[in-house]
This record gives C-alpha cells, structure tokens and sequence, in this order.
C-alpha cells in the first residue's frame, strides 16, 4: 500500500541552519485513523389498554447503528404510580445486542384489572452500557386503566316505587347486562355543535359510554378526536321507545365541575317532519356543572324558531350537590298538562293554557340521555374544569295507565 510522506521545516534564527522532519502515514485506514464511533442505544416507551388477565409490555432498545461487538446494557422496573407486585411484576437484568444487530427487546408483565380508573405509570431504566452509549436511558410504561369497563358506585340516594296504582311498567332499562341494550338506544355521533355552539364530539365508543354494575356511564373526556377537544355520549330512544304520556322515573348521579352540562331529556318524535321547536321538547333534568346543587325543568314550544316560546322552573338542593348521591327525577304527564318531581317532591307544573299556542305535547316523545362539554349555556370549561366527568344512570322507568 502506498504511503503518504510530508516533510516539515524549521528555520532556527540563532543557528543560521535549517531543520527538517519527514512523517509518513499508509493511505486507506492505516496510522492516525480516528477510532470508529460508539453506537448510542434508547429505549422506547409503551402505552396500553390493560387487560383483564395479564399482559406484557414489551420495551425496545434499540442502536444507533450496529454493534461491532456485542453491547450489553443492564436494566430495572421502577415503580411510578403503578406499584410493584400489584399492577406490575419487578424485573432487572442484562440485554445483549449481539455484534451486528441493532435491537433487544425486554417485557414486563402487567397484571390484569378490569376497573376504570385513572391511568398508571412505570419505568424502565437502563444503565452500565458496554460497547455503547446511552442516549435515552428510561422508558416509560403507560397503563392505560381509563378505557376500562368496571366501574363501581355508591348506591346511596333516593329510589322510587317499582309499581304506581293504576299504572303498568309500559318499559324500562335497568343497564344489568354487559353493554348499551341497543335495541332500546340509538347513538348520535359528531361534532357540529348541535346548535348550542357545543365544543364535544359524540362518539359510540365505550371511552365514552359502557355499562358496569347495574349502572349506565356516559363520560366526557378531555382528549383530541376529529379535530375537537372533547368527547362524551348522546344515547337517543328515537324510532324505537317512543311515549305518549305516563310516569316517568329516571334515578341518577350527576358530574360536577365547570362548563359541563348534562341532560335527561325528551322531543317529539316527529322532528324530522315539523323540526324544532315544533316537535316539542321536554327537559326533565338540565343541569350546569359550575351549580351541581341545581338543577332545571324546562318546556320548549313554537310553531318555528322565530316564535321559540319556554316555561321553566329551578330546584336546588340544600347542603349538598347532585353528584354525592343518587337522586330521581319523574314527570308525570297527562294529556294537556306536565308535573315534574325530584325525589318525589313536585317542581314543575304547566298545562296546555301555559303554552299560548299550538301546544305539541299530546304525541309521542323519545328520550336523550348527554352530557354536552361548552356551549352557549353553561359556557366553556377552564383552568378550573376537571376530566372526566361522569353522569351514572341507574334505570329508567316508564309507567302507563
């Protein structure tokens, strides 16, 4: 191999002579070549659903570029939120990326839990690298307990009658099986404001809505989907349990904090033909979350949304807030007139004479069960608005002479 000479010269001033030095190198890799770099090594982080047995976490460590020799890097659990033994098994050892490879994987087994709670962390943390660096040293483990389907609730509150002189159950969902019984609901999905300048999207997913219990859940979350910040459950009983008059019983827990605004509702099933307010609409339970000890009773009307007329009326609890504890709230409706109730006390009173014009509450009715995030009402949530925020519906009951 051919080598490179260079030849260096001094001229010392005292002796009046000239020095010179000649190096020499061999071209292609031979004397004075920087040593090769050091490969870097990271670790990944992994975030998933927990299942109800077992599962594993599998973290990645991966080389920035492939080992000359083999590298081993030593690693750990720590516990975060997640705590050794009860949500995850401790692990510590030693991975070898063998020379010529780039990746080892290490897995951590996470026990299995079926309740919904708020999310969980731990770490994995690497350290003592041979034949590498170590660029990202802990990986994180997410375990993901808010996507869960148990979910356990005081019982404690009023309960109404399960029968009424004169009456018959005409329907009811008692929310005791597994999933949303959609033979008796429907789902509206979307975005688009829903006319209240509302900020959630609707969606038909268990974040959003699932039964546990006994009970049903709908869940407004804070998260972004299609292009919103929001999302929560809007249940509808259109075209499949519609009523004409009865007693209405319908026991639930209610959330708590701003901007939120849930609802046990009701319109005429004939909106797509007259629109609203025409087909009518009766709210039995509204509710502003920044005010969880009132709540309010209200009747819209009109023949268009030019001549949109309501009567309504508040009730508020007393040393306590609808989210301690369940409470029923009840219509009993009768051709030409509406009463409304919470525990059995009466609220709400209007008759056809109220209305003052062409009065739409003499037909069928289908009911909503939401809880809207923002809009014109209760107004945006802010720094003090907490997610998520839950409305738990024991059952609903209708009874019908």
């Amino acid at each position: 191999m051919k080598n490179l000479c260079f030849t260096t010269c001094t001229f010392p001033f005292l002796f009046g002579f000239i020095i010179c030095s000649e190096s020499c190198s061999k071209s292609g890799g031979g004397y004075n070549n920087p040593p090769s770099s050091t490969p870097s090594a990271s670790i990944n982080n992994v975030s998933k659903d927990r299942g109800t047995t077992s599962s594993v976490y599998e973290f990645q460590v991966s080389l920035s570029a492939k080992a000359t020799s083999d590298a081993t890097i030593h690693y750990t659990t720590v516990e975060g939120t997640a705590k050794e033994g009860a949500d995850f098994t401790s692990a510590s050892g030693t991975i070898t990326i063998s020379a010529g490879e780039t990746k080892a994987t290490i897995d951590i087994t996470v026990t299995g839990d079926s309740l919904r709670k708020l999310n969980q962390l731990f770490y994995v943390q690497l350290d003592a690298p041979k034949n590498c660096t170590l660029k990202t040293s802990k990986g994180t483990g997410t375990i993901v307990n808010e996507n869960s389907l148990y979910f356990p609730v005081d019982n404690t509150g009023y309960t109404t009658a399960d029968s009424y002189p004169g009456y018959t159950l005409a329907w009811a969902d008692e929310f005791d099986g597994n999933t949303v019984n959609t033979s008796n609901w429907t789902y509206e999905q979307g975005g688009n404001g829903w006319g209240n300048n509302e900020l959630e999207n609707y969606t038909d997913r268990k974040q959003n809505s699932f039964v546990s219990n006994g009970n049903l859940i709908i869940e407004a979350r804070s998260e972004s989907y299609n292009g919103g910040q929001y999302t929560s459950a809007r249940m509808i009983t259109k075209n499949k349990k519609t009523f004409e008059y009865g007693r209405v019983d319908i026991r639930a827990k209610l959330p708590k904090t701003k901007g939120i605004w849930p609802a046990l509702w009701m319109l005429g099933n004939n909106i797509d033909a007259v629109g609203w307010p025409a087909c009518g609409e009766i709210d039995i339970m509204e509710l502003l979350g920044q005010e969880p000890s009132k709540m309010y009773n209200t009747i819209h009307f009109g023949s268009s949304v030019a001549t949109h007329g309501s009567y309504g009326t508040n009730y508020s609890l007393t040393g306590e807030s609808f989210d301690e504890k369940f409470h029923v709230f009840s219509m009993d409706w009768k051709e030409d007139s509406i009463k409304m109730f919470v525990d059995d006390n009466q609220v709400f009173a209007c008759n056809k004479s109220v209305v003052g014009q062409p009065y739409p509450f003499n037909s069928d009715f289908f009911f909503i069960f939401n809880i809207a995030v923002g809009g014109n009402w209760p107004g945006s949530p802010d720094g003090s608005t907490v997610f998520p925020q839950r409305m738990i519906v024991d059952y609903i009951r209708v009874f019908q002479k």
